[in-house]
């Protein structure tokens, strides 16, 4: 029973000497991820997390310096380097999904301490991962590859039975 108790406290131990990053919350990731922001506008992505996984094969692709993993970005790299895991790993957690809010703006201004002032928004973190991805791997691009729009996003855009009807051809032309 003792030795149960000993190992992970053995682990641990190895791990802070040596530098290594704790075991977190990132390390068992979800294999599916409901991403549903704009469900008003767009149906939600039923994101497959974990083939991702498999395919990038470093969390600090995606998750920049959260995972234990550094950054792969020059410019974080410059105050991230070490790539400590962190409690936020979901985009959600450090991207506003209302970037441009009062309450956002608010906290962000009164906050003096803060060095990220102006952090991509949810939308904008995304679609520069996923996109940059895609486009360099032959991943899906376009719009409703990956999320297809509601009636309401159809309404919004005027598109599908909201189009518009084409204009009548003058006589005599």
């Amino acid at each position: 029973m003792k030795i149960k108790m000993i190992i992970p406290l053995m682990v641990a131990t190895f791990a802070l000497v040596a530098g290594l990053p704790l075991p977190s919350a990132a390390a068992t990731p979800p294999g599916q991820v409901v991403i549903d922001q704009l469900s008003k506008d767009f149906a939600p992505v039923q994101f497959d997390h974990a083939s991702h996984v498999d395919m990038v094969g470093d969390c600090g692709e995606c998750h920049h310096h959260t995972t234990g993993t550094a950054s792969k970005d020059p410019d974080c790299m410059r105050c991230h380097d070490s790539g400590g895991t962190g409690e936020r790993v979901a985009c959600r957690d450090c991207h506003a999904a209302q970037p441009f809010s009062a309450d956002h703006l608010k906290t962000t201004m009164e906050d003096r301490k803060r060095y990220h002032r102006d952090p991509l928004g949810l939308k904008g973190a995304y679609h520069r991962n996923c996109m940059g991805c895609h486009e360099a791997g032959g991943g899906p691009t376009g719009c409703l590859d990956c999320h297809p729009r509601t009636d309401a996003g159809d309404a919004l855009f005027h598109t599908g039975k909201y189009l518009p009807a084409p204009p009548e051809k003058a006589a005599g032309h």
